[in-house]
């Protein structure tokens, strides 16, 4: 087990990275945090009015739709690396109840797909991308009220969150999964706990912690082919 507190070292080297998913929650930290840390940084967004000032002004916006493969090749040229941080942004008991009236229910899978396929075309080679801990074998640590959670009000979004890893596994890149726990606004006092086992300390992290281990698994090789629990 790991862990690991924000930090930024001078032996980092400046790449020019591609933020898929750059107008969620987590995706605009992940892009605010590479371009602090000095990198070049593309946030690819399928609606920018929705972005606000929220992004630091060097930051290069490219619009596009991630279920388009024609938009996600146009974005994807010159880069070193792809953060990849798509989800459904809509509340999780509606959009069990009634679909997603914003985004499309396989986003995850299908956005990532795009991905890896530009991304071979193109010759960009590292990925990074955050799912969620409870997928894949990690479900048998769940306690029973997640798993109920799951279950109940996550299944579709979960069922296409283990399709988006079989995608990145499959890949051929120098993928990293990230898997975070329960996430929140509030900052996590500390270093968190990456786990290459899947063991967590808790059920919630901060969203500010979980993009910094996305940013550190853009250049960390000690992540590649490996499958991160994030907790805090």
């Amino acid at each position: 087990m790991l862990t690991t507190k924000r930090t930024q070292t001078s032996s980092e080297t400046s790449l020019r990275i591609l933020v898929v998913g750059a107008n969620g929650a987590t995706g605009r930290i992940v892009t605010a945090e590479l371009a602090a840390r000095g990198h070049t940084v593309t946030a690819f967004v399928r609606r920018p009015d929705a972005m606000g000032d929220s992004l630091p002004k060097n930051v290069r916006v490219v619009v596009g739709d991630v279920m388009q493969q024609a938009d996600v090749d146009r974005a994807m040229p010159g880069h070193d690396a792809v953060v990849v941080a798509l989800g459904i942004r809509e509340n999780a008991l509606k959009v069990r109840l009634f679909g997603s009236s914003a985004t499309a229910m396989n986003v995850r899978s299908r956005g990532t797909q795009h991905v890896v396929d530009a991304m071979r075309r193109h010759g960009v080679h590292r990925l990074v991308v955050q799912t969620t801990y409870g997928v894949s074998e990690t479900h048998e640590k769940l306690s029973w009220i997640w798993k109920l959670i799951f279950r109940l009000i996550l299944q579709p979004q979960i069922e296409d969150s283990e399709r988006q890893e079989h995608v990145v596994h499959d890949s051929g890149l120098d993928w990293v999964l990230v898997r975070p726990v329960g996430l929140n606004d509030t900052p996590t006092p500390g270093p968190v706990l990456v786990s290459l086992e899947g063991e967590t300390r808790s059920m919630s992290v901060s969203r500010l912690a979980v993009a910094d281990v996305l940013v550190d698994a853009t250049q960390r090789e000690a992540y590649v082919h490996q499958r991160l629990a994030v907790s805090a």
